[in-house]
C-alpha cells in the first residue's frame, strides 16, 4: 500500500507539491500528528471533513482561517481534504497520538465508501506520552549513514526526534534507519538517499522528510568531507569538492528547509526551529596542510552567522557547533583514507613515524587529553535546540583546544 502511494505521489508533481505545501502548516497549527491518505474523491467525503483546500489556494491565512472556522476543541481530531486534479488527499490529524489520527482517517474515507492508501507518516505510538527532550520534533541528519552522524542521529532519536537520516550511501541510510526503528521503535526514522550538493537532491530530501513526518524542525548539516594536502599537492577539483559539499550545501539545505520552517511559524508564531551546522575546530583556526577544509568551515561560520540574521524574523535560530578531532571515527581511523593516514604521508605530524605518533601528536593539543565523542556533540545540539535565546553562534567542543575570544 504505502509502496502504491509513494509511486502515485512521484508521479503527481502537483499532489507532491501541495502535500509539501500544507502538511507543516497543519501539523503547526493543530498540534497534531498526521497521518495522510490519498484516495479517489467521493461526493460525501469533503462533508465529512472539517476543512477543504484547493491546491492552487494554500496560504497561510487561507489555513488559519480554516482552521478557526472548524471550531475545534482542543481534543478533537481534524481533518483536512487536499483537492489535486482528480486526486484527493485526506490528511487527519489528531494532538493526541498518530494511532488515532489513523483511525480517524480510515474511518471518514469508509463512511464516504472511498478506495484508499495510506502515506505513513512515520510519527511513532511509542513516544506519545513520554517525557522525552525532543518529543515530537522531526530533524533531517544529513550524512548520517555512519560516523559523527550516525551517533548524532541515534542521540535524537533516543530523545523522541523522529530522524530522517540522509546520505549519499543509500543502503548505509537504511541500514541506519532500520538501526534506529528497533532501538526506538518502528517510525522512529525513515532513510533518504540525497547528495547534498545537488540542488535537486536536497530539495527531494526536504520534501521527502515533509512527507514522512508532517513537517520539519530541526536541519542538523553534518555531511562533510575532507581532502588535505599543501599548496603544491592539492588539485583544483579536490578543493572544489570539497568546498561543494562543506560550504555550497550548507547553503543548498538551509534553503530548502527552511521552507516547511517558515510555513508552520506563519500559522504559528511562538513556533521556533533549528538549522545546526556541524562545523569543526578548523572553522576557528587555520589548519596547516588543510585548507580546503579550514577554508570550507571558516565559510560556514559566515553563512551561519549571516543565515542567523535574516531568519531570526521567522523563529529559525542557526548556529554551528565546532567539534575537535573526532579520533576514533572513520574520519580520522580509516586505515586507507583515515586523517591519520593522510597526514602521515603529507609529512604533517613532524617526526611521525606511525599512524600511532599522528594520533598521541593530536591528543596532546587537547587540555582534556581525548579526542571528541558523538555524546559531545549530542549534548551541544540539545543546548541549541533547547535554548531559545541563541542564535549566530560557533560553539566549541573541542576539550579546550580552541576557545572563544
Amino acid at each position: 500500500m504505502k509502496e502504491q502511494l509513494t509511486t502515485l505521489i512521484e508521479q503527481s508533481e502537483e499532489l507532491r507539491s501541495s502535500l509539501t505545501a500544507l502538511l507543516p502548516m497543519l501539523r503547526a497549527i493543530s498540534g497534531g500528528y498526521p497521518a495522510v491518505f490519498v484516495a479517489e474523491k467521493s461526493d460525501t467525503l469533503p462533508s465529512l471533513v472539517n476543512m477543504v483546500f484547493e491546491s492552487d489556494s494554500i496560504t497561510p491565512d487561507a489555513v488559519k482561517k480554516a482552521y478557526a472556522e472548524a471550531d475545534l476543541d482542543e481534543a478533537a481530531h481534524a481533518s483536512a481534504l487536499l483537492v489535486c486534479g482528480d486526486t484527493a488527499a485526506l490528511i487527519s490529524l489528531s494532538p493526541i497520538c498518530y494511532c488515532d489520527a489513523v483511525k480517524c482517517g480510515k474511518a471518514l474515507i469508509a463512511a464516504s465508501k472511498g478506495d484508499k492508501s495510506l502515506l505513513d507518516s512515520y510519527t511513532a505510538p511509542e513516544v506519545c506520552g513520554t517525557a522525552k527532550r525532543l518529543k515530537g520534533k522531526v530533524a533531517i541528519v544529513t550524512g548520517a549513514a555512519q560516523g559523527f552522524g550516525a551517533g548524532i542521529a541515534d542521540s535524537m532519536a533516543s530523545e523522541g526526534a523522529h530522524i530522517v537520516i540522509a546520505d549519499l550511501n543509500g543502503d548505509g541510510a537504511k541500514e541506519a534507519a532500520e538501526e534506529l526503528c528497533r532501538k526506538y521503535g518502528s517510525h522512529a526514522a525513515v532513510a533518504v538517499t540525497a547528495n547534498v550538493s545537488d540542488e535537486e537532491s536536497v530539495k527531494a530530501m526536504v520534501e521527502a522528510a515533509v512527507l514522512a513526518f508532517g513537517g520539519l524542525d530541526v536541519l542538523v548539516n553534518n555531511a562533510g568531507i575532507v581532502r588535505a594536502g599543501s599548496l603544491a599537492e592539492m588539485q583544483k577539483k579536490d578543493f572544489e569538492l570539497v568546498t561543494a559539499v562543506n560550504y555550497t550545501a550548507y547553503f543548498l539545505c538551509t534553503k530548502y528547509s527552511v521552507i516547511p520552517m517558515k510555513a508552520a511559524r506563519a500559522v504559528c508564531p511562538d513556533i521556533t526551529s533549528d538549522i545546526i551546522e556541524i562545523n569543526s575546530k578548523s572553522g576557528l583556526a587555520g589548519s596547516n596542510k588543510n585548507f580546503a577544509y579550514a577554508g570550507s568551515k571558516f565559510g560556514g561560520i559566515g553563512l551561519t552567522q549571516s543565515f542567523a540574521l535574516e531568519l531570526a524574523e521567522y523563529g529559525i535560530k542557526v548556529n554551528a557547533i565546532c567539534p575537535g578531532n573526532f579520533l576514533d571515527g572513520p574520519l580520522w581511523s580509516d586505515p586507507e583514507k583515515g586523517l591519520f593516514v593522510q597526514y602521515l604521508n603529507a609529512g604533517k605530524v613532524p617526526g611521525a613515524k606511525t599512524v600511532d605518533d599522528v594520533r598521541k601528536f593530536y591528543e596532546a593539543k587537547v587540555p582534556l587529553g581525548r579526542g571528541c565523542r558523538t555524546e559531545d556533540v549530542a549534548r551541544a545540539i540539545l543546548y541549541v535546540i533547547e535554548q531559545q535565546y541563541e542564535t549566530g553562534q560557533a560553539i566549541p567542543v573541542t576539550g579546550g583546544q580552541e576557545m572563544l575570544k
